[in-house]
């Protein structure tokens, strides 16, 4: 079951669309990538790749309209709006996107899930560490997630605030405590125009000193490139270093 809604956002100042399909089942909101609509996921397989979830009633799927990410293909007005406008957009999200979910669930403040890819992967991860009030994770699939490139390399203050890399590690108090219970995934693949450097930033720090430390966790998988001894020697090898270190059990995937 397929429904689609639209209103003008005030936050916006234009107006925003909404689709959902399904009839029960845990929330997920999916972002279109940057210059995609509500229907974008179901145009390109991806309603049709997860419908038994979404029939067995596992999930409900919504998707909205990416307004900033149109903003930024276009080049809509000046960097300085298309910034604030990503920030607006994920206001929007919080404060409009998410009552209109809830009161198609009927009244249920069951967590959401959000998903994307891309620009999607993006808001995804944002809407998730902005407010963990209402998010329960995230997954972020081939993610750009600095996007002062397609900005013109500008910054402002609404940026900031829209970006995970650059409000994160500033953020403290109880909304770090309720972000450190939910959970995100950061995946992405090997194909030509994919960029890992991109869903690694995401991360802090050494690799290998941040997964060794992770206790919460049932088994880690890593990629190995499987070099030679002395390479491995000379590079440390992260998948040996994992395994000689991790506190959970690490399965090692070769490449």
């Amino acid at each position: 079951m397929k429904v689609t809604d639209s209103w003008y956002s005030e936050r916006l100042e234009q107006p925003i669309g909404l689709a959902r399909w399904g009839h029960y089942g845990t929330p997920v909101l999916v972002f279109p990538t940057a210059g995609g609509d509500a229907e974008e996921i179901e145009r390109n397989g991806v309603i049709g790749a997860i419908w038994p979830m979404i029939e067995a009633g596992r999930i409900k799927v919504y998707s909205c309209d990416s307004v900033a990410g149109q903003a930024m293909v276009a080049k809509t007005g000046s960097p300085e709006y298309r910034m604030w406008l990503f920030n607006q957009f994920h206001h929007c999200v919080r404060h409009e996107v998410v009552p209109a979910i809830r009161t198609d669930l009927g009244g249920s403040e069951t967590p959401i899930v959000a998903a994307g890819a891309s620009i999607g992967a993006f808001n995804a991860l944002a809407v998730l560490c902005r407010f963990p009030d209402v998010f329960g994770a995230a997954v972020g699939m081939s993610g750009t997630y600095r996007i002062q490139r397609f900005l013109d390399h500008r910054s402002s203050p609404d940026l900031f605030y829209a970006s995970p890399l650059d409000f994160l590690p500033g953020m403290d108090g109880e909304q770090l405590d309720l972000l450190r219970t939910r959970f995100a995934i950061i995946a992405t693949g090997q194909g030509a125009w994919e960029d890992v450097d991109a869903s690694w930033e995401i991360l802090s720090g050494d690799v290998v000193d941040t997964l060794a430390d992770l206790d919460d966790v049932d088994v880690l998988f890593c990629g190995s490139r499987g070099y030679g001894p002395v390479r491995r020697v000379l590079l440390g090898g992260v998948s040996s270093r994992l395994v000689r270190r991790a506190r959970s059990p690490v399965v090692v995937v070769p490449r």
